[in-house]
């Protein structure tokens, strides 16, 4: 099975983005976790994007605050899907300077991105990347799914 690069800014990062790693674990899904900071490891960063791809990954899931650069960088580099999670830090514009730095790419470098904080669907859509390739894992995928009807199902019966 094709494991997940869960990478982040700094470790102060990593309360965020933890719920990437946990949905991935939730499918069984092996992810690698890593700091690659782009400014601070240009080096690393350029390293683990040119041969993400060689090591079994099937997916990147990057989270950045502030000017969040890592998402995009790592996108440049690698032939792989990449999902950008912006992070809400002490040095962010209320987060919109994370969430513009990943969104606006320039065209041939995509990045999907998530919501601010939003790393439990940057996990989930990673998963659903693998899954459509892996039936395995979109078991599981449509069993969540179903999971989640069940439990909105089960709010509206409270209200009545």
């Amino acid at each position: 099975m094709k494991k997940v690069g869960v990478i982040m800014g700094s470790k102060s990062d990593l309360p965020v983005m933890q719920d990437a790693i946990d949905i991935l674990k939730g499918f069984d899904i092996e992810v690698e976790v890593d700091i690659v900071s782009a400014h601070r490891t240009p080096e690393k960063l350029f390293d683990y994007g040119k041969h993400a791809h060689t090591r079994g990954f099937a997916v990147i899931v990057a989270g950045a605050g502030g000017a969040a650069h890592l998402p995009g960088m790592i996108a440049s580099l690698s032939p792989l899907p990449v999902i950008g999670v912006p992070v809400k830090s002490s040095n962010s514009i209320d987060g919109w300077d994370s969430i513009l730095s990943i969104l606006q790419m320039p065209g041939g470098v995509p990045v999907a991105t998530v919501a601010l904080n939003g790393a439990k669907n940057a996990g989930i859509l990673a998963a659903q990347i693998i899954g459509s390739g892996d039936t395995c894992v979109l078991d599981k995928i449509l069993a969540y799914k179903e999971g989640l009807k069940l439990k909105v199902n089960e709010s509206a019966k409270d209200l009545k």
